[in-house]
Order: C-alpha cells, then structure tokens, then sequence
C-alpha cells in the first residue's frame, strides 16, 4: 500500500516538473495581492482590462455566503481586512457596484466588524496612499531613524530584511502623507465607523532618542533620510524590477517613487509593474498574484524527496532539478552582511529571481538536494562548499537560527504599535529554523551533538521547547510544524531517543492525534501563542507529525500505523485540508497554500518510514 501511494507522488512530482528543471507550484496567499493589483493598476491608470477582469473573477469566488472573506476556513465569520481589500478592489475595478447584492453583503459584513478602523496596519496604509484614508499625524517609526549608523544601539540593519523592505518605502510616501487619487476611485467613506481618522500612539522615547542622536543636523535632517531611503531601494532591486522580489514592498515601492515626485510612467515604475505582473499564475481554473514566487524552494524540496524515496541521483529529472539549484546559488552581498562580515556568499534564497537575500531553510534545502552530486561533479562541490560555510557564518550567538540575518532579534520592536510588529520586524532564532538546521547537518553533513555550534543550536532547542512538550513553528502551521523540525533535527545529531524532550514531544504528538488517526492545526495557533486543534486532518500536518514519530521511535508503533492509514485516505480521497494554509508569515494577516507540500512531505513521511522500519505492514 505505501509502495503504490509512493510511486504515486513520484509520478506526479515527476510530471510537474518545468522545462528548466525547476518546479512552479503555486505560491498562494488569499486573495490580497489580487485586490492590490487591481488596485494599483488603477491607480496608475493602466488598463490591463484582461488581467483586472481575471482578478476580478477570482476574487468574487472566494467570496463567503455571508459576504465576508476569510484569510483561512475555520477563521470563523470572516476578517474584515480581507472583505475591505476585496470590496475595494471590485468597485475599483469598475465591473461592480456598490448596488450589487454581494457588495452590499460585503459592505454590511464589514461594517459589522468594525469598518475601516479595524482593518490591518497594511490596509491602512493602501488606503491612505489611495486616498480612502486619512494618514496619521506621525508613524511610530519615523523616517529619520534609517539615518542611523550601524554603529548606533538601534538602527534598520535592526530590523527584519522584510521590515526593511516594506518599512523603508512606506516611511518615504508616509512622510509626504502622500496619496493618489483618480477619476474611478471609488469613495469608501461610508465603511467608516467614526470620523476621527487613523490614530497611532507615538514612542516618544523612540523620538527622543533619535533627535538626540542625530543632533547637530537638525535642518538637514528629512533630506538626508530621504537620500538614504532612496539608495537603499534603488539598491535593492532585484533583476525584474521588483523591490526584493516581493508584492507588497513592491507595490510600496511604486507609491514611494510617485511620492518623491517620479511620474507613473517612469522606467523604474513600469519595470516594477511588469515584475508584479511576473508574479501571475493558474489556480483552479482563475488567475492569482502570488506574493512572490517559491521556485528554488519547491526545487530544492521536490528533488530531495523524490532522492530519499528512491529515484537515483543519474535520473533526469534530478539532474535537471540540479542544475537549476546549482545556477541560483547566490554570490552578491546582501543585507545579512551588515551582522555577519565576515561571511562569503553561497547561500540560496527563495523566489527564482532572488539574487542577495538567502535564507538558512532554502540553503538547507538545497544541500539537501545537491548532496549527491557533490560527491561526484567538482562545481556542485564547491557550491556544497561556499553554501556550508555561509550557513555556519549564520549562527547566531544565542545558538540557534534565524531566516535571513544574523543576531536581528531584538524585543523592543515587539513593543512598538504596529499590528504584527514580531512577525514583520523581528528575525530571531526560531525552533523550526534551528531544528532543520540541525537536521541537515546531522543527515547530510555528518555532525552530532559533540561538535561545538551543534552543541550550541541543541541547547537553544532544548531551551525553547514549550511546557506541554512541543515548539513553535515561525513559518509553518505551527506547533506540529515546529515540533516536526526539532524533534527530527535533535534525533539527527545523536540526541538519544529516550532524552526526556523527546519523549516529551512524543507524547504531546500522540495527545493530539485525531480520532481518524491523522493531524490538523488551525491558523489560529499562531494568534494564540498556543495550538489550537482544527477539528479535521491534513495531509501535510499527518506527515509532518508522523515524520516526527518515525525520527523518535525504535519500532513501528499503533498510531503510527493509524497515522499512515490516515494519510493515505487524505492521499487518495482529498477533501478541503489539501488546501488549507501550511504556512504563515504574519500571524492574523499573511497565510501561505504551498501547493507542493501535499506531495513533497507525505512522500518524504512514506520515504523515511521504509528506511527506517521497512515496507509498512498494515
């Protein structure tokens, strides 16, 4: 039985695969970036007809009975950022109306849940540069700040790289309190609950001591931020013309460009619209704007499973899978240099077009891919070895982990009022990044606990894991996620089985194993600092979970057994869990289908399985 499920997703990860060895499985995030396009065509008054009507389609079918937009299905009756950014779009669109009784369901609902002043901090911000909106007085975060030095106890290489990249444009425009109206904007006033505007409270401690900081130019002061913010951008601009590769710093980039007085038609204004429009894909029949693309993550993924479960290193398909990984390696200089300067580059990043902002997941990832090659060609050699040394540059110094940068953590962001402050401008250590690590390299570079920074990224894991046994995932959903990634990279390192965090987390796994044997985890987890059960399985959680088991088990055991019955009945018999988000990026706000997973990690669950304990024997 696991034999067939096995040939199965070989088969179909086999079919998908593009010309040039890469995969492009949908990377889909709801339906924002659907409505910001619309939007942004608008406002620049191109008209994209084909593509704004498209959008418009796809937008109105995810539309709930109630008229309400949902980020995810159990989110209960709808997000009010959602349902305002969808009913935004379609008037301005033009193709619907206020009268339409969808619209005037949509409008009802958002009006329920609070209307405009409850929206996320992003949405305000689009509404503000499109003129639906008052800007407030004074952002918490004021654009003089990025005039500091790296020298200085806080300045931006203290963000977040995705903080960076949005924060920096929206300063520029919100400086000017810019905003951009035209003759099809709708008028989105009567979605206000009061008159009283956009209010957010101010750090007068952050002020004070940035006013003392750059004390002695005071006359000088917005020009010479302004320059700056511009460098970086114009910096920062990837070979498609976006800001980073991603929608939203994107999309702000284009407003902070008009705020500086560039017309719409600029170069850099269309290379960057044509970028977005790059960004386009096919799902179920209507057209999606991803957020970005995940072509060298789904690469990396799709080759290292189809390689555990069996398909020889010489087979085409991972040849190829190869050699596109080997061509996106990174050798430029990034922002995760400013902390770690003594570090070469060599990692890989996530999107295809991603040329200086790698990761410590996707460099994992391809490691993981090219780790045969390496043993026999002298180029995926060398970029074995470049990526190794990067990876170990990127430690931080509390011993775990983080996404792109090195020692950028610090709390007191956490503390500013900006929704989501953690997630957009924080990138600490994080179990699910250290435990993949460590996974990587106990597998495939032949570490174990003994060795020093081994040692160090254990102690981190060992220090984070929660009372109830599990960890929290930062980019996945979410406990059974980050629970996954520790349990298998501490067993990876030579951390015995019967070590009490291990058992521990075991029996956290089984007391949340669901009645049909699988596992599911609600997006809610990641709002409530705790897991929250989602009532039905998922594919991915099941083999994120059974994964887990497999790694801390010395024998087959019942509910593992239940387990992969459970997901091969999802396998053969999907129901809406295929689709339900496995990832996030920002809690309450950002939620991420990866089309690929319900292949790659059962295939690799179903892989390890046999490795490990044989043909599974029911």
């Amino acid at each position: 039985m696991v034999a067939d499920e096995r040939s199965t997703l070989i088969a179909v990860l086999k079919r998908s695969q593009a010309a040039d060895g890469s995969w492009r499985f949908p990377f889909e995030t709801g339906i924002s970036t659907d409505a910001y396009m619309i939007i942004l065509l608008r406002t620049l008054e191109i008209n994209d007809e084909p593509l704004i009507q498209a959008l418009v389609e796809r937008i109105e079918s995810r539309q709930g009975a109630n008229g309400a937009w949902k980020l995810f299905a159990d989110e209960g009756d709808g997000s009010v950022t959602a349902t305002t950014e969808a009913y935004y779009a379609l008037l301005y669109s033009g193709y619907r109306k206020k009268t339409d009784p969808h619209m005037q369901k949509a409008k009802m609902r958002i009006l329920e849940m609070g209307g405009l002043e409850n929206v996320h901090l992003f949405t305000k911000v689009m509404l503000a540069l499109t003129g639906q909106y008052p800007w407030p007085r004074r952002f918490p975060l004021p654009l003089a700040f990025f005039l500091l030095p790296p020298s200085f106890p806080l300045n931006m290489y203290d963000l977040s790289v995705y903080g960076r990249a949005n924060m920096i444009p929206l300063l520029v425009a919100a400086e000017r309190r810019y905003s951009r109206k035209t003759a099809k904007s709708p008028d989105l006033c009567d979605l206000a609950a009061s008159r009283g505007g956009w209010r957010l409270p101010e750090n007068r401690a952050l002020w004070s001591y940035i006013k003392r900081a750059l004390i002695g130019f005071p006359a000088e002061l917005h020009d010479a931020a302004k320059r700056r913010a511009v460098r970086y951008m114009f910096d920062h601009i990837e070979p498609d013309g976006t800001l980073y590769s991603y929608f939203s710093s994107t999309f702000l980039f284009i407003f902070a460009l008009l705020a500086l007085g560039y017309p719409k038609d600029d170069p850099h204004i269309v290379r960057a619209v044509r970028g977005l429009r790059s960004l386009r894909t096919e799902i179920d029949g209507h057209t999606h704007m991803q957020y970005t693309t995940a072509s060298v993550w789904n690469t990396a993924l799709a080759s290292y499973a189809l390689q555990e479960a069996g398909v020889p290193p010489t087979d085409r398909t991972i040849e190829k899978a190869n050699r596109y990984l080997l061509s996106r390696q990174h050798i430029r200089y990034g922002d995760w240099a400013v902390h770690n300067p003594y570090g070469v580059p060599g990692g890989w990043g996530f999107s295809d077009v991603n040329t200086m902002n790698p990761d410590v997941d996707d460099t994992t990832a391809a490691l993981r891919a090219i780790r045969q090659a390496a043993a026999k060609e002298t180029a995926f050699r060398h970029a074995w070895d470049r990526a190794n040394r990067w990876l170990f540059s990127m430690q931080n110094n509390d011993g775990g982990f983080a996404a792109f940068e090195k020692n950028v953590g610090k709390r007191f962001w956490r503390y500013l009022p900006i929704e989501g402050a953690e997630f957009l401008l924080m990138d600490p250590s994080t179990a699910d990044l250290t435990g993949r690590t460590l996974e990587y390299f106990g597998t495939f570079a032949g570490l174990t606990k003994d060795h020093s920074a081994i040692a160090r990224a254990v102690d981190w894991l060992l220090d984070h894991q929660e009372a109830d046994g599990s960890w929290y995932g930062r980019w996945g959903i979410c406990y059974v996620y980050g629970t996954w990634a520790a349990v298998t990279g501490l067993s990876a390192v030579g951390v015995p089985i019967d070590h009490p965090a291990m058992q521990k987390a075991v029996r956290w796994l089984l007391s949340i194993q669901n009645d049909d044997g699988g596992w599911g985890e609600s997006c809610k987890s990641d709002g409530a600092k705790t897991y929250v059960p989602l009532g039905a399985s998922t594919p991915v959680h099941t083999a994120w979970a059974l994964d887990a088991l497999i790694a801390a088990a010395k024998q087959t055991t019942p509910e593992m057994k239940a387990g992969f019955r459970s997901l091969i009945r999802l396998l053969r018999h999907p129901s809406w869990t295929a689709s339900y988000p496995a990832g996030q990026g920002m809690a309450g706000a950002f939620y991420i289908h990866y089309h690929s997973y319900r292949y790659i990690f059962p295939l690799l669950a179903l892989a390890h399985y046999e490795q490990k304990f044989g043909p599974f024997v029911d």
